[in-house]
């Protein structure tokens, strides 16, 4: 088959690899939609993969065309995302359903074989089928969504109340979704990039905020009466969000870091103090799996794509590309300042 092969930093090419085999218990995917995740940007570009030659790609849809011998609840001609962690499923955490912190994992797309490619091979368990109406390129946006909403339910959120969320990517417009769906009272979306704000609009923020804007904080507290946000969400993983997330939240409220920073975060005293003086509770969050695996987070994600109440836009979509021209791809991530959504990279 072809693939997009990851031979050294910033060496990725289209060309023969291995086609996989399909074992037991084991499902064969034709990739129709692969997504490029900020995970997979380091690993291009800045040596951060784990071995090479590899193949990334971990946010995927396509259609079943093999499945293993035991394989009962998925069929040949299923549309079907997946879920990339593999969990060892014995460890302590395993056990207690915390697969996201399973010390022993394999992960589609990182440590083994991922889905830059024409086929790709999981366990039967990992294979979420979702409404063929469904986009595929919609789909392919499974992990995101799922990423998103674990942060949700992992900090607590009940609805009700008033909600922050930091940075308009991919995973923060599926976080802002959540919020809606289970019920917040009013949502406050923050970036810099007007076109994202708009389209956070559409997808059910009631307020949205400039942060480029000398007043934001002023605007923002205003909208609280001064009382900051009972939730805030950051999902931008920058350490000025995630400081801009101290001061936005109220007196008792949930912040939830969903966003994984890459440089260093330093919080002055004063910063820090906001903790102490507001009582709120501070949680990270990481992954998208919960019991029985690989969780209620891709159960509903694949309800509120069949029903709707999770919206797709096509501006969510930054730019697509062939497989083939992944590399050129990838280079649009030497500034990252101008990608302004999800690239996708799409199997003919």
């Amino acid at each position: 088959m072809k693939a997009a092969v990851l031979f050294g930093n910033e060496d990725i090419r289209y060309t023969d690899w291995e086609t996989p085999v399909c074992g037991k218990g084991q499902v064969k995917v034709r990739v129709r939609a692969t997504g490029i995740c900020g995970s997979d940007v380091p690993r291009v570009l800045h040596h951060g993969a784990h071995f090479y030659p590899i193949v990334l790609g971990h946010e995927f849809s396509g259609d079943v065309v093999e499945v293993g011998e035991n394989v009962t609840r998925v069929r040949v001609g299923d549309t079907v995302s997946g879920a990339p962690l593999i969990p060892c499923m014995q460890c302590a955490d395993c056990q207690r359903g915390d697969f996201s912190l399973c010390k022993h994992y394999s992960f589609i797309g990182s440590r083994q074989q991922g889905s830059f490619a024409e086929y790709v091979v999981m366990p039967e368990i990992n294979a979420i089928p979702y409404d063929p109406a469904v986009p595929y390129e919609q789909a392919a946006m499974f992990e995101p969504s799922a990423v998103a909403l674990h942060g949700l339910l992992h900090a607590g959120f009940r609805g009700g109340g008033s909600v922050a969320v930091l940075g308009l990517g991919t995973i923060g417009i599926f976080t802002l979704q959540w919020a809606r769906i289970l019920g917040a009272h009013r949502i406050t979306a923050f970036d810099l990039d007007n076109s994202r704000l708009a389209l956070a609009r559409r997808m059910g923020a009631h307020e949205t905020i400039n942060t480029r804007n000398k007043d934001f904080m002023e605007q923002a507290k205003a909208l609280t009466n001064g009382r900051g946000f009972d939730a805030v969400f950051e999902a931008a993983g920058s350490p000025v969000t995630m400081k801009m997330a101290f001061q936005l939240a109220g007196n008792k409220a949930r912040l939830c870091f969903i966003g994984t920073p890459h440089t260093d975060v330093t919080f002055s005293p004063a910063e820090w103090e906001n903790m102490n003086r507001k009582e709120f509770t501070l949680t990270g969050s990481w992954m998208s799996y919960s019991a029985p695996f690989p969780g209620r987070e891709w159960d509903l994600t694949a309800q509120c794509f069949a029903s709707g109440e999770l919206r797709f836009d096509p501006s969510i979509i930054f730019r697509s590309f062939p497989l083939r021209d992944a590399a050129e791809a990838f280079a649009l991530y030497r500034d990252p300042s101008q990608v302004h959504g999800k690239v996708m990279l799409i199997n003919a």
